[in-house]
């Protein structure tokens, strides 16, 4: 005896299954960048997930590169932390610009146990990539290319201040020591430097160190004049030009501290209040 079976009719179209989004893994990446070399550890999403050790490459971009590839998967979202240090941005800049999430953290500010005395790349590497998990690191602004080069230019008329300084300094230790002594008000003016050119040491031995330190004074001098032009004539055309005319027009500050203070905080949109811009300042508690 046979059985009939009933075929079920459809209107219409058959209905599909809903399709399942798959829901990407995250890996947390820490890099311990050096001149040539880069540890990498690897950390799962998963709080207690698995934190190992995946190896060093080298410091290039393109090394860099290759570990994406290799790491890139469908089911699997990249974010990479790393130490701001001598190296720079470029990390940041090549990895954001391809896409990926990547994080600068900064090193005074990474927690460290007391008994953690023994460092090494390694280690390092692993802890980033644990602690990016636990979301327990401080990270820093990373400025645009064109203001970093700003600052850049900023720091590098600080630093010629500062050599400027040091050779005046040389100068007058060695002038008070010797027993000559400026009676005008005020030193490194024109009156100054016409007293300077007067005088003769009494040795030739220090008439030479004399006449050095004197070169050293015109050559810090000159250098400063050059970058404070430079920063003044490339500064209408930096996009940060604005903030620093506003703040140009209070009374006791030139252009060349606004530029500088600018180029120092960068973009003062990222504070969300007055209150946290004298925190990073360091004014208020």
């Amino acid at each position: 005896m046979g059985y009939a079976v009933e075929k079920k009719k459809y209107y219409g179209t058959e209905p599909q299954p809903r399709r399942q989004v798959m829901k990407k893994h995250i890996t947390f990446i820490g890099l311990d960048v050096h001149k040539n070399s880069i540890s990498v550890a690897l950390a799962d999403g998963d709080r207690n997930g698995d934190v190992r050790y995946y190896g060093t490459i080298g410091g290039t971009l393109a090394d860099i590169d290759r570990l994406v590839k290799k790491l890139t998967s469908s089911s699997r979202e990249l974010r990479f932390v790393y130490e701001a240090g001598p190296c720079g941005y470029d990390i940041f800049r090549s990895l954001t610009e391809k896409g990926y999430v990547c994080a600068v953290v900064s090193p005074s500010y990474i927690p460290k146990k007391p008994t953690d005395r023994i460092k090494t790349d390694r280690r390092d590497a692993m802890m980033l990539a644990r602690l990016h998990r636990a979301g327990e690191l401080t990270y820093v602004f990373v400025p645009r290319a064109e203001d970093e080069a700003m600052r850049d230019l900023t720091r590098a008329r600080q630093d010629a201040v500062k050599a400027q300084r040091l050779a005046r300094q040389h100068l007058g230790g060695m002038l008070l020591r010797l027993g000559f002594r400026y009676q005008g008000k005020t030193a490194w003016t024109p009156a100054h430097f016409g007293w300077l050119a007067a005088q003769k040491m009494p040795r030739p031995s220090q008439q030479v160190v004399f006449q050095e330190y004197i070169n050293a004074i015109e050559e810090t001098t000159k250098r400063v004049e050059r970058l404070t032009q430079q920063i003044e004539d490339l500064m209408p055309s930096w996009r940060m030009a604005p903030v620093v005319k506003a703040l140009h027009a209070l009374r006791g500050v030139s252009r060349i501290v606004a530029a500088t203070m600018i180029a120092e905080l960068g973009d003062l949109t990222r504070f969300e209040n007055p209150g946290k811009f004298m925190a990073f300042l360091e004014l208020v508690p």
